[in-house]
This record gives structure tokens, C-alpha cells and sequence, in this order.
């Protein structure tokens, strides 16, 4: 049904709902995705970017929040199809889903939100005690061969299409406008702590020393292990690449120009374990692929979209043991491959100099 809306001198101003629009059970995308479910559960989980199982229980931690009452003027959209919503921008979302692009402007930072601050406190949560540290270091040891490791340090530039009346704020070194994604991950590819919304035009090292992350680390406040309870009484440190400055608590390569073999070993080993946060940033970037785009919402609205996306990588990392592949982790680089990896694997504390 069309409903005209009207001035106080009767003149036809504009449509309060299109035909098709109002009809979206019937031209929206619910009854294909209800005969891939049905039929083709492959092409659904295609289409989901994670299987109908995990989507389920996603929507069933989300439903509290994202439900919404029906009104006299219109029925709600449920939550299924608020959590369901995927493409590329609000036009195109507008034509599969049947809903106006005015409502998905709300609908999806909403839902956004709602995914970060219910599921981040499980999924995303920074270690709180010295066991919890060990365990990531015990991971980094025994997966990557990395001791007193708590975890990789990177930044990652979100591609956005350049905000009204910012000038060169968001503009970065790499020629584009975009948002920094600062993540610390653990030796399972999961992203314990992140920060988002940076400048584009912040250095990685100038946006970490702005996190509360960083601040907890100069403080001490971060509860890591003392030295004497670490492998050969050395500090937990975490690890980044030349970006970073070297602290007592941050290490990173020694420069290509000054090495030695032990000073190789010692960059092979650290590369190898820091490769763990290129990864990560790799796998959430195929499995979703709006940041492969220039994403164009208002800054705060990217913000919430890329927190929603890194705790759901979170979320199918603990659920989907098929999300990270064999072909995820990292391979041997031409830089490395002089290097006889049997003679490598001895304790990092016997090539310090």
C-alpha cells in the first residue's frame, strides 16, 4: 500500500512507503535465503559467511537486543533479518533485502554495536591475571617457538571514502583515506585487544601509544608475569615490526643492514611468530569482504562495523574449526629459506647479542 503524506496545503509532497518496499516478504531476499536453507545449505553459508549453525547461535545471543516492538504504523523488522543484512552499501542492501536505505543507515550500526558489546566480553577479552598471560606465552612457545611471547602488535589501514569537511585528516602514506585498526593477537590468531578509529594519517606508533592497552603497559597494570616467573627469567614482551619502538616490554626485528647469523635467527624467529597478526588481519579480510572496499558511513558508524567484525572473527575462531585453514599459517619466505630451520629451534635467549 502507498501512503501519501501531505502539507497543510494539501500538496502532494512525497510517498511515506514504496510498493515494493512494503512487500518485502515477497521481493526481499528472506524466501531465497528460506530455499537455500532448505536446498543448498552450501550457497547459504556462502552467502552468510559463516554456516547456518554458528549464525544461529549469534542470533540467539543477539535476539534480546536487537528485537524490536511493532507499532501501530509498521511492523518491525525481525531480528533475523536485521542480523542477516550483507553487502557491499546501503543501495545495494536496499534492493536485496527489501528495506530503504534510510532504515539500514540505522539498522546496521545498531546491530554492530550490539554484536561488540554483548559478545566482547567473551570473545575479546584482554588476560586478566598472570596464568591467563603464561597460557598465550605457553602458546607462542609451543606453537611458534617463541618464548615470554604475549602476543603480535600491528596496525591495519580501513579503507574509507573521505569524511565531510575532514580535508587530509584520514589521508595515509599509502594514498587513501581510511581509519586504523592497532590489534594485539595471540597465538591463535585471535584478537585480544583492539583500538579503531585512529586518523589515517597517525603513524602505528604514534596510534598505539594513544591506546589504554599501551597506558596499562607502561603502568604495569596489565598484571603480566615477573621475570623470575618467565622462561630464563626474561620479561613477557609483545611483538611488532620496525613501525614500533623497542621498549622493555616491545620487541622488534634488528634492521636488514646490521645482521649477523645470530641477529638472522634471531628475525627469523620473531618474523615468524608476528606473522600470527598478518594472518589474522588476512583471514577477516577474505571471509569479510567490506574491507576490501572504500566503506562509505560516517567514521563512528565504521567504527562499530570494524569491532563487529573482529569479534566475530573471534566468535567462528572458538566455534568453527574449519574458519582458519591449514593454508593460513604462515610459510617459509624467500628471506629464510637459506636458513636450516633444524638448526633454528633452540632457545631464543642463546642469540641476544
Amino acid at each position: 500500500m502507498v501512503v501519501y503524506y501531505y502539507t497543510s496545503k494539501r500538496k502532494m509532497r512525497r510517498k511515506w512507503v514504496k510498493n515494493w518496499l512494503a512487500r518485502r516478504d515477497l521481493f526481499g531476499h528472506m524466501p531465497l535465503l528460506k530455499q537455500l536453507n532448505e536446498n543448498e545449505p552450501n550457497d547459504l553459508k556462502n552467502y552468510l559467511r559463516m554456516s547456518k549453525t554458528d549464525f544461529d547461535r549469534l542470533l540467539d545471543l543477539l535476539r534480546p537486543r536487537i528485537t524490536k516492538q511493532d507499532t501501530v504504523m509498521r511492523q518491525a523488522i525481525p531480528a533475523e533479518e536485521r542480523l542477516i543484512a550483507t553487502g557491499k552499501s546501503y543501495e545495494d542492501l536496499k534492493f536485496s533485502t527489501g528495506i530503504a536505505a534510510q532504515t539500514l543507515g540505522s539498522i546496521i550500526p545498531e546491530t554492530c554495536k550490539a554484536i561488540y558489546e554483548i559478545l566482547h566480553d567473551t570473545y575479546m577479552k584482554v588476560p586478566q591475571t598472570s596464568k591467563d598471560w603464561k597460557e598465550v606465552a605457553n602458546g607462542f612457545k609451543d606453537r611458534w617457538q617463541m618464548i615470554n611471547c604475549g602476543g603480535c602488535i600491528d596496525g591495519k589501514h580501513i579503507r574509507i571514502c573521505q569524511p565531510a569537511r575532514s580535508g587530509a585528516l584520514y589521508y595515509n602514506y599509502k594514498n587513501f583515506y581510511s581509519i586504523v585498526l592497532m590489534a594485539f593477537v595471540n597465538h591463535n590468531y585471535e584478537l585480544i585487544y583492539v583500538d579503531v578509529g585512529k586518523q589515517g594519517r597517525i603513524s602505528d606508533g604514534g596510534v598505539i601509544q594513544a591506546t589504554t592497552f599501551y597506558r596499562r603497559l607502561q603502568n604495569e597494570t596489565l598484571n603480566l608475569p615477573k621475570p623470575m616467573d618467565c622462561e630464563e627469567d626474561l620479561n613477557v614482551v609483545f611483538i611488532g615490526d620496525a613501525a614500533f619502538s623497542i621498549e622493555e616490554h616491545v620487541l622488534k626485528p634488528f634492521p636488514q643492514k646490521s645482521l649477523n647469523y645470530e641477529r638472522r635467527i634471531y628475525n627469523y624467529r620473531l618474523s615468524r611468530a608476528r606473522n600470527v597478526v598478518e594472518n589474522a588481519f588476512g583471514l577477516i579480510a577474505s571471509r569479510f569482504r567490506i574491507l576490501q572496499t572504500s566503506i562509505n558511513v560516517n567514521p563512528n558508524d565504521t567504527n562499530y562495523i570494524v569491532l563487529a567484525i573482529c569479534t566475530l572473527h573471534n566468535f567462528l575462531i572458538k566455534h568453527n574449526s574449519s574458519y582458519v585453514k591449514p593454508t593460513s599459517e604462515n610459510s617459509e619466505t624467500q628471506d629464510t629459506e637459506d636458513i636450516d630451520v633444524s638448526r633454528q629451534l633452540f632457545p631464543l635467549q642463546n642469540c641476544k647479542k
